[in-house]
């Protein structure tokens, strides 16, 4: 089959999670012999603020990190009636330019033979409510949600004909322990500061714990303002700014432990979904301590992760962890187990599959085991 992804990028990651979930989907379907293209705008701002703080070379890295991966760039005057006349099944990202959501469905509307599903990824739905209720979705034969929270969001608004949960995932081709790396340090965050979702909880759970319990810490991540990049140095944090995913599991394989704290919107308006940060770190073997979230879908099971109700407790799991190598051998080993059997880009992509046969793709062949 023939796969087409239209997302904000596929080569940059730059404050974009979304490409490292459909890195993963794309490889495990070339795998299985299906073929995979991703088209990204020849402007984003992922693209352009990785290239204004990077320079070119993480872009000319990408084809060497990921050889079986297809990416294309569209200029506004591309011709996507043309590629999407020879797709299969279609999947078009919400940050997509909304006259080109509409354009796609009225490809579909206007006899394609594809599939065509959006897929929703980010808390806007919740957060910036009319962007979402904005977009023309009526070609579309169905919504993915990266959670059921999002989902029911969806129903409730009518934003779509068939919803579908389908949260995000760890390749575990690329995240997998790493038992051989040298061990550096204590304590590892990534994750980008943002807009202040999460500025007050990364100060409870990060800043504050890591700086009375003298960790020896580092924090990867964009978007950090200077007030930020202050604090962390005071509390005795390396800040190390901006890392490819690529790298991420040589960064957490010479930490002790990792932290989650999700921010506010997931927290407060969408339980359930505890994005993709936490799946990857499981899938690296090293044991995470989390802020509280709802893990409302049951997607873990307890003890798989730690979790610290206040900034008091945090300072008590992250001791316990740095200082006891048995408890983050237990803890580790239970999260990864959960992964590899749960939560990985090729059971993501099987769901998918359940996916296509119950809306009756006219291309869909169910695989054979």
């Amino acid at each position: 089959m023939r796969f087409l992804f239209y997302t904000h990028s596929l080569v940059s990651d730059w404050n974009h999670g979304n490409a490292h979930f459909l890195r993963g989907v794309m490889r495990d379907l070339v795998r299985r012999g299906h073929e995979a293209t991703a088209l990204e705008p020849a402007r984003s701002w992922s693209r352009e603020n990785l290239v204004a703080s990077q320079g070119a070379r993480p872009v000319a890295m990408f084809a060497a990190c990921f050889p079986d991966l297809r990416a294309k760039v569209y200029e506004p005057d591309f011709e996507h009636e043309r590629l999407l006349s020879e797709a299969d099944v279609v999947i078009v990202h919400e940050w997509t330019d909304p006259d080109l959501v509409a354009r796609i469905g009225t490809a579909r509307t206007s006899g394609g033979r594809f599939t065509l599903l959006f897929h929703d990824t980010h808390h806007r739905a919740v957060t910036r409510e009319g962007e979402i209720s904005a977009l023309d979705l009526t070609g579309y034969d169905g919504v993915l949600a990266f959670g059921e929270a999002l989902r029911e969001r969806y129903l409730r608004a009518g934003w779509g004909r068939q919803v579908f949960t389908w949260h995000e995932a760890a390749d575990v081709t690329l995240f997998r322990p790493m038992p051989e790396a040298r061990e550096r340090g204590d304590l590892v965050w990534i994750g980008n500061w943002g807009d202040g979702e999460r500025s007050a909880e990364l100060s409870e759970f990060l800043i504050e714990p890591a700086a009375s319990l003298g960790l020896r810490a580092t924090v990867h991540g964009v978007r950090y303002p200077e007030e930020a990049r202050l604090r962390l140095a005071r509390a005795g944090i390396d800040y190390r700014g901006w890392i490819a995913n690529s790298d991420v599991p040589a960064a957490f394989a010479c930490q002790r432990v990792t932290v989650h704290v999700p921010r506010r919107p997931y927290t407060r308006e969408l339980p359930g979904i505890p994005t993709i940060r936490p799946f990857e770190a499981l899938a690296c073997g090293i044991p995470l301590v989390s802020a509280p979230w709802t893990d409302a879908e049951g997607l873990f099971r307890p003890d798989d992760y730690l979790v610290a109700s206040d900034g008091h407790a945090m300072r008590t799991h992250l001791r316990t962890l740095v200082n006891d190598s048995d408890a983050r051998r237990e803890i580790a080993d239970r999260g990864l187990e959960t992964i590899r059997g749960r939560h990985t880009c090729r059971h993501r992509v099987d769901e998918m599959f359940g996916i296509l046969d119950r809306l009756g793709a006219p291309s869909f062949v169910p695989e054979t085991v």
